[in-house]
């Protein structure tokens, strides 16, 4: 591209709008059915391209062709904005309601409006950006037969099946257009490939505003939050035994004028916070008694059947209530939807230093309380047999201090100050009325202002609400800002994706990491996962793997070698269950949260997550492992190497700062301990802790699971909670 290029931007917007031709609607229809491994259209990340694109080529003017009539043009102006589309000019190219847009029509009234903008425009060159699905190929392809010199490149994201094809050229139209047409499935793979056609790189910035979603980009107008706060302490704590020593301490400090406010899917009264207590209720009721005001929420099932945590949680709540504290049980979600948000928040008038949150995947329940040599919680609960008498579980939260805790008790305020009733279902009213457990929240005084800066940590809170009915006055459209963040931090990823999840078995997830991977060919992923489910019921898990499969399968087409999937066992051989929710893209920008990657979690249950980016850079080499600019930030990779080296028993990061240097040594150590397994175990045991994860390898799974298991997880385990135009349009 040369320097004195004049460019600009015409985005045909009739295929990503939320209404559209009937032939488009119905291309939407079929897409929902579609499992292939090699489904990656969507919509998503294209607002992200145009917005790119314009920046990329010097602020260069953007237009959105329609074939809609003007009359529209406000409306339509209203949706691309709200979906995230950079300002620009609207060319409406219908002249009436006449039915010419309703099948699909205007071929030639877009080419008119294209040549009437180029005649308008003699000094540029135009990217003229579209889908297969209609006759944008056609119309882009007829305009560089007139204009060649016009064209700097036609991109097309293919909306069609995998296998069809609607490009067809004519052989004079292919030596026209030749390598300046580039097509791609989603807006992640087509944005390097027109900045490759452009002659143009990938920018190097390397500023907190290209990894955090920005107040608008967050999609949660109502909220109170702010986008990120700066000058934050963060401190992994891995295993709940770590995290319950350093809850209770700060539980024992809390007392009069002091605020303790949590939420949690399950609280076991008597669960353990050290090995000579307190116990969790001992701990709540204690601060309560020494005069902190102790709020909280925790979710209240549907019923017995379908969640365990009716009786812990009414016990819980009971409890201290009777010392003074107020916990209300909550089960304001959608139908088999659940509260799955777990934090404590602790705050101190007198000493805005001391104040704390601990967020992240913990919750104080049975079976949580584990440390490094993963021998398990002696409070267990019920698991797959697979996992043995006494469960191991490797999780991990974060401490939090510095601006952020107040950000974190907004958290907590919104919900709580949600006037709608926690519950209408009778058979929870009545109990709860039997019960004596309050069912209306009492006033809060004012928050106390932000604690002041106390690290180096910029930080991001992260949510997923439902849209449902009453609506949250605090997220009335819902918001999905986790799977947003995560769209946005993977589209910067070029070197390393390293991910531990409790389940990571959703399609649409799947489809972004898929679409990371093809666009770097340098893009490792490696995944940590459980062997199986935490479930005794046997229908449950065959479920739930299957959806695993399909979803990391998605995942191996994309990545080939490039992407492990492991899982952990203790010294004894027994596996170890994963319960963590965290990611780190590049030893940069780093997540830990509640939110497992899966569609129930991206948008249908309450989650929280954490995004941190860290100012203090690491020195040690690679010092910009990614390439952008970025470097390598301290807590990132400081996290991704504690996790290492615990599971691969090494005592020294020397092999694992590299990325490339990490996944060989990951992919080495584990195939000496399955090689060990797989000899009958003779001889010295090898060192590390990772097994090859199977699951998903096959690629093609039982016919069963279209017909009868893909319904049934889709629907209970793993449910949609977009609305429909979202789920049908792949975004969030």
């Amino acid at each position: 591209m040369s320097s004195g290029d004049a460019h600009g931007v015409i985005f045909d917007v009739d295929g990503v709008l939320r209404w559209g031709s009937l032939r488009r609607l119905l291309g939407r229809l079929r897409a929902l059915r579609t499992t292939s491994l090699r489904d990656r259209r969507s919509m998503l990340a294209m607002p992200r391209l145009i917005r790119a694109l314009s920046a990329d080529l010097g602020s260069a003017p953007v237009f959105y062709l329609t074939a809609f009539p003007s009359v529209l043009a406000r409306p339509i102006t209203s949706l691309l904005r709200r979906d995230g589309y950079p300002s620009g000019t609207l060319l409406t190219m219908g002249r009436n309601f006449a039915p010419r847009w309703v099948v699909g029509g205007s071929r030639a009234r877009k080419l008119a409006g294209i040549e009437h903008l180029a005649d308008r425009m003699p000094n540029v060159r135009w990217v003229l950006l579209g889908d297969d699905g209609g006759h944008d190929p056609q119309v882009f392809v007829d305009f560089a037969c007139r204009r060649r010199d016009r064209l700097a490149v036609i991109a097309l994201r293919q909306v069609f099946d995998v296998g069809r094809s609607k490009i067809n050229l004519s052989s004079r139209a292919d030596e026209i257009v030749g390598a300046a047409l580039v097509g791609a499935p989603n807006g992640e793979e087509l944005l390097p490939l027109v900045r490759a056609a452009l002659g143009i790189g990938q920018p190097r910035e390397g500023s907190v505003a290209d990894w955090f979603l920005s107040e608008f980009e967050r999609g949660n107008a109502a909220t109170r939050l702010r986008a990120w706060t700066e000058g934050n302490a963060v401190r992994p704590l891995v295993h709940g035994h770590v995290y319950y020593d350093a809850l209770a301490r700060v539980l024992a400090a809390a007392g009069d004028g002091d605020s303790v406010q949590f939420v949690g899917w399950r609280g076991d009264a008597d669960e353990l916070l050290a090995d000579g207590g307190p116990t969790v209720v001992e701990a709540l009721s204690g601060a309560a008694g020494r005069g902190a005001r102790v709020r909280g929420l925790l979710w209240h099932a549907h019923t017995g059947a379908v969640g365990s945590q009716v009786g812990p949680n009414r016990m819980l709540a009971l409890a201290v209530g009777k010392a003074g504290g107020e916990v209300l049980l909550d089960q304001r979600v959608l139908p088999f939807g659940c509260h799955h948000q777990k934090m404590v928040i602790v705050r101190h008038p007198g000493r805005p230093r001391d104040d704390v949150a601990f967020v992240g995947g913990i919750d104080l329940d049975h079976g949580s309380r584990d440390d490094a040599d993963h021998r398990g919680d002696r409070q267990s609960v019920g698991a797959d047999p697979v996992y043995g008498p006494n469960p191991a579980y490797h999780d991990v939260q974060l401490e939090l201090q510095g601006p952020v805790v107040r950000e974190a008790e907004e958290t907590f305020r919104e919900r709580w100050q949600n006037p709608a009733a926690v519950s209408r279902l009778p058979w929870h009213v009545v109990p709860d009325r039997i019960h004596g457990l309050p069912r209306t929240a009492s006033p809060l005084p004012p928050a106390s202002p932000a604690p002041p800066a106390t690290g180096t940590c910029s930080v991001q809170l992260l949510r997923t609400y439902p849209r449902r009915r009453p609506r949250y006055p605090y997220a009335p459209s819902g918001e999905r800002s986790i799977a947003l963040a995560y769209t946005k931090a993977l589209g910067r990823a070029e070197q390393l994706i390293y991910i531990e999840d409790q389940y990571l078995w959703s399609f649409d997830v799947a489809r972004i990491f898929a679409a990371a991977l093809q666009r770097s060919s340098r893009l490792r992923v490696i995944a940590v996962v459980p062997r199986r489910p935490d479930n005794e019921n046997q229908f449950y898990n065959e479920a739930a793997m299957l959806g695993h499969a399909e979803a990391l399968a998605m995942v191996r087409e994309a990545g080939g070698d490039r992407v492990q999937v492991l899982d952990v066992e203790n010294l004894q051989g027994l596996p170890v269950y994963v319960h963590s929710k965290l990611c780190v893209v590049d030893d940069v920008w780093a997540a830990v949260g509640s939110d497992n990657f899966n569609t129930r979690s991206w948008t249908h249950d309450s989650e929280l997550t954490v995004a941190v980016l860290d100012t203090e850079r690491d020195p040690r080499a690679p010092t910009d492992p990614g390439g952008l600019g970025d470097g390598a930030r301290r807590f990132a990779r400081e996290l991704r190497l504690t996790l290492m080296r615990e599971h691969l028993d090494l005592d020294e990061d020397d092999d694992l700062l590299d990325p490339t240097g990490a996944a060989e040594t990951v992919r080495k150590s584990a195939a000496e301990l399955d090689a060990w397994h797989d000899g009958g175990c003779h001889g010295p045991r090898p060192a590390g802790r990772l097994r090859s994860h199977p699951i998903g390898k096959e690629g093609k799974l039982p016919a069963r699971h279209r017909w009868l298991t893909a319904p049934i997880y889709r629907s209970f385990l793993d449910p949609d909670g977009r609305p429909l135009d979202m789920r049908l349009r792949r975004t969030y």
